[in-house]
């Protein structure tokens, strides 16, 4: 009887201990080069900035695109910057993430191969680079990260319109609804019942 209990009293134990909350450990290589590019950004005095899931689509999107095309496809410190790279279908990319084209414009792609992605030598090449320029600019306010193989990818968005990297717009329900109860008035009103 006392031995079943014990069972029954270390069984809650485990499984109280087991639904705690574990702290979070960052040991992604994206939180750690965000971290790196906003201590960077921070020491000249900018904001940091803020995760864009929207630009995180399509940095992974390029960074898969990238993915097997070798090191050498890219000069030094990775100097191709472009809203429209010329090595993913954008198009598709823009379709995949389901985002309005009209504001990827001001956004920027940083397409950086590292081999192996040695952290410190990824964060150079964005803090040491022409890519340098980029991040200290204060006109950029949001960051998408992707990574495949030896490729890590940075697009950088703005607050302005054309660079937030937003959804498609989708038919809205709640307008949609406030033209059918009009409708329905002017049926009233028309058939005389108000």
């Amino acid at each position: 009887m006392v031995s079943s209990r014990v069972s029954v009293y270390a069984c809650l134990l485990l499984q109280a201990l087991l639904l705690l909350p574990t702290p979070a450990i960052s040991s992604d290589e994206k939180d750690n080069l965000l971290q790196g590019i906003n201590s960077f950004r921070q020491s000249r005095n900018l904001a940091a900035l803020t995760k864009n899931e929207n630009a995180g689509c399509v940095a992974d999107e390029i960074a898969e695109a990238l993915e097997k095309k070798p090191c050498s496809t890219m000069a030094g410190a990775s100097t191709v910057t472009s809203t429209r790279p010329q090595y993913a279908d954008y198009p598709s990319v823009i379709k995949k993430c389901n985002l309005d084209s009209n504001t990827t414009a001001d956004g920027v792609i940083l397409p950086v191969c590292v081999p192996k992605r040695v952290p410190t030598l990824v964060l150079t090449n964005y803090t040491q680079s022409s890519y340098a320029s980029y991040l200290n600019n204060s006109r950029y306010t949001g960051i998408g990260l992707g990574k495949e193989d030896d490729w890590m990818v940075v697009v950088l968005t703005t607050n302005t319109p054309a660079g937030t990297f937003s959804n498609m717009a989708a038919p809205r329900v709640g307008s949609m609804l406030q033209l059918t109860q009009c409708f329905l008035v002017l049926m009233l009103v028309w058939f005389g019942i108000c």
